[in-house]
């Protein structure tokens, strides 16, 4: 799907909006979930969310549609998906149907 076609789709899911309803569904679904409420005093770049459900740890960075990793998000990105034992993602909304089914 194109940036436009998505930006039709999806203009008004902010990445708060996006984290709110993958938060809820998590927890519904039995996962642990973490996240920093505030990150101006720590390390920047760190993904938004960190979900845990039996051996799976899922390290998520959230965009909305339009939004671009930054140089130390990019970082964390290289560094976590070098990892064996845990899975990075980055999710847009209109990932959505991805991310339910595997958040199930």
């Amino acid at each position: 799907m194109s940036n436009a076609a998505r930006e039709a789709i999806f203009p008004q899911i902010t990445e708060k909006r996006w984290r709110e309803a993958i938060v809820r569904f998590a927890l519904f679904h039995r996962w642990d979930v973490y996240w920093t409420w505030r990150s101006d005093n720590s390390p920047s770049g760190f993904p938004d969310l960190v979900l845990v459900r039996g051996d799976r740890c899922l390290f998520v960075e959230l965009k909305s549609e339009q939004g671009k990793l930054t140089k130390n998000q990019q970082h964390w990105a290289e560094v976590l998906s070098r990892c064996g034992s845990v899975e990075y993602f980055k999710w847009r909304p209109s990932d959505e149907d991805l991310v339910w089914e595997l958040l199930k």
